[in-house]
């Protein structure tokens, strides 16, 4: 699937609705291949899948790093959380997680409905 991003296809043609849904049922799917669909569906599909694997990561999350809280929500109740905590978290700097959101293509408008002085360094 990289190599299909380096020759112009983006990502969201990259996938559709089925097959992101095939490759999550699959019982032996690579880990990476698996994530890619999971990330398509969270962008692009459906709002009762997106609802289903939002709530799924963040109880995932909640497992993993009960330490991190989210700094905000969005409208949608979504979490958004503070680079420099999650860079904390992971035991990275904020740059590196800055370059993992940046090649995420991790989308940042949620985060013009808050008038704190952190917006910008905060993402969900």
């Amino acid at each position: 699937m990289e190599n299909m991003r380096e020759d112009n296809m983006s990502f969201k043609d990259e996938w559709d609705l089925a097959s992101a849904l095939k490759v999550l049922q699959h019982p032996t799917v690579d880990g990476k291949l698996w994530a890619e669909a999971v990330e398509w569906l969270l962008k692009y599909g459906p709002p009762s899948i997106k609802k289903i694997l939002l709530e799924a990561s963040q109880t995932a999350t909640e497992m993993q790093f009960p330490e991190l809280e989210p700094s905000h929500h969005t409208a949608d109740g979504e979490p958004v959380y503070d680079v420099a905590q999650l860079a904390i978290t992971l035991g990275i700097s904020e740059e590196e997680v800055l370059e993992i959101i940046a090649k995420k293509g991790v989308e940042k408008e949620p985060l013009e409905l808050f008038d704190s002085e952190n917006v910008s360094k905060t993402i969900h």
